[in-house]
């Protein structure tokens, strides 16, 4: 696993490529110092945080830019040694949606480009972008600046808009413009799983000798099995988080939105009672997490919806989990479900899993590789809940697959971490350095067919 391949499925051969001294990280619209759960704090946020601390321990110094979202922060902070976050001021503080951010690009691209202007010349080797609205800075960025610029995209419009979720709100054209115009101008393309890397190819046209397959991580020091009998260490976990003790708990740990799709396991619970009363009596679900997206315009509809399928009383609500919370509250778990309509890679399945807890998850996405089916959890085809009842039906009895899937969580969660991560993109990093130097000598020698773009 987290190999790096250069198209899909093609292993890079080993090469001892340059390593950048310094990287601008571009996050317009979320900052690695945000909570994840909620609001646009997610996944994202933990990749750019585990990925800028690790590259600092290997000496890459990193500054990331992002939007100032509250005047109570310092224009810089020092999140770890060698890595400084820079907030950009570009619009109102608060009440601005990320919808609204396009509008602000210029004001934000020009605070980078002013903060670049105060280094001495050649102050940064590479710009690391994530998400659309972060590559258009970026490809801006780069022309000034004469470096490349590595993409990440975390999500595309075009396949959430092939699996949107009823309700939810198709992606703007805007965004899908932005997108196809950072593929086209990114030196390099930074994919989580061969599926994204062939979405990139197949719906955006990127060249495949620019994409990368890069897989995540999880810090398999903080999420980690609990040590001794793990039964009384889920019962203690339980009573730390207000939970039964007894009985069983399938958690949603995420933000409440219907890409998401928290829904979908308030319903099998639903489910569950009408297939088997006995035992959804004793079960327990736990929705961790804030409103985000279009879930704001109604930030109670999964309280109202379990009210109107009555199970209120089966089901629990909880905030983001901030320090050894979150890592408790999935060892307090039997199973944790994960039923997004789509995932780029689905970090959630990889912290409960690295925690010995199986996972449900939706069979889309990232999902498919970040959960290996009937070995460390359970692929489910499709959002039908009385598919996801089924399931819970099956598993939550059969305390001895349970376990068995629990052995296998915890074997599949070792093969991933960051600093495997790190490592394999630095070797992007030093490629798309290399093909950066290529193409400006082939300029200076006056070769057309070199020198053009791609």
């Amino acid at each position: 696993m987290a190999e790096l391949h250069t198209g899909v499925g093609r292993q890079r051969g080993a090469r001892p490529w340059p390593r950048p001294r310094r990287i601008a990280t571009l996050s317009v619209h979320t900052s690695p110092l945000h909570q994840p759960g909620t609001g646009d704090a997610g996944g994202m946020n933990v990749y750019i945080l585990e990925v800028a601390r690790r590259l600092a321990r290997a000496g890459v110094e990193v500054e990331i830019f992002t939007r100032a979202t509250s005047g109570d922060l310092p224009p810089v902070v020092e999140m770890a040694p060698g890595v400084q976050v820079r907030h950009i001021t570009a619009g109102p503080l608060e009440g601005l949606t990320k919808e609204e951010l396009p509008g602000q690009l210029c004001a934000f691209t020009a605070g980078v480009l002013r903060a670049e202007a105060a280094r001495p010349p050649g102050h940064y080797d590479l710009i690391h972008s994530h998400y659309w609205l972060s590559g258009q800075v970026g490809w801006l960025a780069k022309e000034r600046w004469g470096v490349p610029l590595v993409h990440t995209a975390h999500t595309l419009a075009k396949v959430k808009n092939a699996r949107l979720a009823v309700g939810d709100r198709p992606e703007p054209k805007a965004r899908v413009i932005g997108e196809e115009q950072v593929v086209a101008e990114a030196d390099r393309l930074v994919a989580n799983t061969d599926v994204e890397a062939r979405d990139l190819i197949e719906r955006y046209a990127a060249a495949p000798d620019r994409v990368g397959v890069v897989q995540p991580g999880v810090d398999l020091d903080r999420f980690r099995p609990a040590s001794g009998d793990r039964d009384h260490a889920a019962v203690a976990a339980r009573r730390g988080l207000g939970l039964p003790a007894h009985g069983y708990v399938v958690a949603f740990v995420g933000r409440i939105q219907p890409l998401k799709a928290p829904d979908v396991l308030v319903r099998a619970a639903a489910a569950l009672r009408d297939h088997d009363p006995a035992l959804a009596e004793q079960l327990t679900v736990v929705i961790c997490g804030g409103p985000s997206g279009s879930g704001l315009d109604r930030p109670t509809a999964l309280i109202e919806l379990a009210a109107s399928l009555g199970v209120t009383d089966r089901v629990r609500f909880l905030p983001p989990q901030t320090g050894d919370d979150l890592p408790a509250l999935y060892r307090a778990a039997d199973l944790v479900a994960v039923p997004s309509h789509n995932e780029s890679f689905g970090l959630v399945a990889l912290e409960a899993q690295a925690c010995g807890t199986p996972v449900l998850a939706a069979a889309v996405g990232g999902l498919v590789t970040a959960v290996r089916d009937q070995v460390s959890g359970v692929l489910i085809d499709g959002h039908d809940p009385t598919d996801w009842a089924r399931t819970l039906a099956r598993l939550l009895p059969d305390r001895a697959l349970r376990r068995a899937l629990s052995r296998g969580a915890e074997r599949h969660a070792r093969s991933f971490s960051w600093d495997r991560t790190v490592s394999n993109l630095l070797d992007v990093y030093g490629e798309a350095m290399v093909s950066h130097r290529d193409r400006l000598a082939a300029q200076l020698a006056g070769d057309p067919a070199l020198s053009c773009s791609w």
